[in-house]
């Protein structure tokens, strides 16, 4: 027995040594404190908590802009950090660990180190009065920080947060993912395919659990087609409603000319889309092919590749990737490895090297603080030419009463001859890509006849009406373009070319639609399930009747809203991902049936019955119903099924903005998000007051003019 102690002792005590020598804490390295002291900072906070930041500089600005973010949500932002320090395993354990090994595998430190000091002094300074801001909060708030070491930050790391997220947003991530884990590889959302480019066919996922059904709306009408002269533009972003990627809505004023209105992600000094004085726009996620994937032949040892009739090192580094398990956080190696291609990810099949839009570049950073600061068309013009920012759609208008639609894109300058789609010889220098075609080789849509613009994540071919859309073959098909057309795409054409002039209200009854066009997937879909004979089973016979009744709308007033919103879902998936398998029409009806029966016991209860709103606990919590569906204008798109079988929304129309340029001048403009601006604050009164209004289709003021918000006495401090 004292023998079997002892063993236990001794092997605790080398658990111990091991953990204490490579303690995360005390092995992470702490850059040195950004030399930054802010000049003159305000935060003004309005009814709805929504920070207005004056500076006397830009600096100044992006100082409030951190603290002022910091304080509705410090949580998230330290995750953000934590990424690009390599340190998300320790924070959050094996799904942090895997965006370190991204990190790693993508070199983004050492793109920033090479590119931070290229970057222009001005926006060093910013991203580094930025990262002080971060710091000073972190000072004054200790027992908030949820990793030592982790701050200071430098300008240099949150350079770094924009160089491994924005390829994430064209699809980087799924690749690597199905390279990692050593599975077909689904190329941008489409088909999963094999080595030699084939379709493989792939299950679909259970009731409402995908990740990967992301979409936003975007919409301008020019003044020749509004009844009052104004030029007006909507924002309709979906994205998710908790976490790094969520919207948090800002105002800022800086005396250096500064000025503007929107939101922007965990980690930005700067708002990513609304407006100023003069312009504005806003984004969607466009899906051309922007990733390569090249299979290496190595030799015997594994350790070169060839290339060009030559062996070449295979460059190789082991990394350690800090991961958190229960208390312990521990160290787990990895080996990353790299060609001139770009990254390497070895698995059974071999070694394939990937190669994507923007690789190992950080003008993105410079772009977007370009664009929040031009004052006319030709000046936001000449920041979209810099090409930073390396995928997705602009949306356009402004005061002068233009309007347009830009598929944005660090398009390849590939060579004719391949299958650009399948994996590609890596052993040679011929289909090696070095350049990005340049800007005006983007397709674009400036000011056409039909008087508006619009774009929910289609085909750009499709986007301003009949007669008056870009021709598909003017274009080479080496850039990847998607043909695909959504519900809302379809929708939002067929609304326009039927609304003849618009005014507010009829944008506004355009934007909260909730319909679905008798055409494409849905209709194809619906037609299967409507086919089916269901004559031996009753109960699936009645849920057929109800769709067969069902109107075509989710907006939650008629019948059959639950039923369809839930059958419809499988069907969206497979077609927004261009997978080869479709659901089972019968399966599908008997699994949204039995859940309905189950947790309501009835086939047809009320839409927001089922489908909810839902934040927070006890005293904080709300919990209201929502319309809509995952393809629909007003969308609810993604959701967590729980317990009591309600539908929690967390993916879908989140952070929405009105702009209006009048005849007469004027600017004004309205937004909604669907919690509040504290979302991670409890206790704050910000925490959920937006929700109500955001259910009933509602919007509240921007108070983009300081004499508008110095109206209101808002609560005013320094940080």
């Amino acid at each position: 027995m004292l023998r079997k102690l002892g063993i236990g002792l001794l092997v605790l005590l080398l658990l111990t040594g091991v953990s204490l020598a490579v303690w995360e804490p005390l092995t992470a390295e702490a850059p040195a404190a950004p030399s930054f002291q802010p000049t003159d900072v305000k935060i003004a906070r309005d009814k709805f908590g929504v920070p207005h930041i004056f500076g006397k500089t830009d600096a100044d600005v992006a100082y409030g802009v951190a603290y002022a973010h910091a304080e509705d949500d410090f949580s998230t932002l330290q995750e953000v950090l934590a990424m690009t320090r390599g340190r998300a395993g320790a924070m959050l354990g094996q799904d942090g660990a895997k965006i370190d090994y991204a990190a790693a595998l993508l070199d983004i430190r050492t793109t920033t180190a090479r590119d931070w000091p290229r970057l222009p002094k001005d926006v060093q300074l910013l991203f580094t009065a930025y990262a002080a801001g971060l710091n000073h909060y972190a000072d004054k708030h200790p027992d908030e920080v949820r990793l030592s070491g982790l701050f200071p930050v430098t300008g240099e790391d949150v350079v770094a947060g924009f160089v491994l997220r924005s390829p994430f947003f064209f699809g980087l991530d799924s690749t690597l993912g199905s390279l990692v884990e050593d599975k077909a590889m689904g190329r941008e959302g489409g088909p999963e395919l094999d080595a030699t480019g084939k379709i493989v066919p792939r299950k679909d996922t259970p009731l409402g659990s995908d990740p990967a059904a992301n979409g936003s709306n975007a919409m301008a009408v020019a003044p020749s087609r509004a009844t009052d002269g104004a030029t007006r533009l909507v924002s309709n972003s979906h994205q998710p409603w908790t976490g790094g990627v969520a919207w948090y809505e800002l105002v800022v004023h800086s005396g250096e000319g500064w000025d503007f209105a929107g939101a922007n992600f965990p980690g930005s000094p700067y708002p990513f889309l609304g407006h100023n004085k003069y312009l504005g726009w806003t984004n969607t996620v466009n899906r051309p092919d922007l990733i390569d994937i090249y299979q290496l032949v190595l030799d015997e040892s594994g350790e070169n590749y060839r290339f060009d009739g030559q062996w070449r090192p295979l460059e190789a580094k082991r990394v350690w990737l800090k991961v958190k398990f229960g208390p312990f956080v521990l160290p787990v190696p990895r080996m990353v490895y790299r060609s001139v291609h770009g990254p390497v990810i070895r698995n059974a099949k071999g070694a394939f090297a990937i190669r994507y839009a923007g690789i190992d570049q950080a003008n993105m950073v410079t772009q977007y603080y370009r664009l929040n600061k031009a004052k006319n068309f030709a000046e936001w013009r000449a920041a979209m030419a810099g090409q930073g920012v390396p995928a997705t759609n602009f949306i356009y208008a402004d005061a002068a009463g233009n309007i347009g639609m830009f598929y944005n894109a660090m398009f390849p300058d590939r060579p004719a001859g391949y299958n650009w789609r399948g994996i590609l010889p890596g052993d040679r220098s011929a289909d090696l890509w070095t350049k990005t075609l340049p800007f005006d080789r983007v397709p674009a849509l400036v000011n056409p006849a039909s008087g508006y613009v619009m774009n929910a994540n289609n085909t750009p071919w499709v986007a301003a009406g009949p007669g008056d859309e870009l021709d598909a073959a003017a274009f080479s098909p080496l850039l990847g373009i998607e043909d695909d057309m959504s519900n809302r795409a379809s929708r939002l054409i067929d609304l326009f070319e039927a609304s003849g002039q618009i005014d507010e209200a009829r944008l506004k009854a355009i934007k909260y639609d909730t319909g679905y066009a008798k055409t494409g997937y849905a209709k194809a879909w619906m037609d299967r399930i409507l086919a089916l004979d269901l004559k031996r089973e009753p109960e699936l016979a009645e849920a057929q009747a109800l769709l067969r009744a069902w109107d075509w709308n989710l907006d939650g007033k008629g019948q059959g809203d639950a039923l369809a919103l839930m059958v419809l879902r499988p069907a969206n998936r497979v077609h927004y991902q261009r997978l080869a398998e479709r659901p089972d029409p019968r399966e599908t009806l008997k699994e949204a049936a039995e859940h309905l029966q189950k947790h309501f016991g009835t086939l047809d209860p009320r839409l927001g019955t089922v489908l909810r709103l839902r934040h927070g606990e006890g005293d904080h919590r709300v919990d209201l119903p929502l319309d809509g569906g995952n393809d629909t204008i007003r969308a609810s798109t993604l959701w967590d099924v729980e317990p009591d079988g309600r539908l929690k929304v967390r993916h879908g129309d989140s952070f929405i903005m009105f702009v209006t340029w009048g005849k007469d001048g004027t600017l004004r403009s309205e937004s909604i998000q669907p919690f509040g601006s504290a979302t991670t604050r409890p206790g704050s009164p910000h925490y959920n007051d937006q929700a109500p209004l955001f259910v009933r289709h509602q919007l509240k003021p921007v108070l983009f003019d300081p004499a508008a918000l110095w109206a209101t006495k808002p609560r005013v401090y320094r940080p």
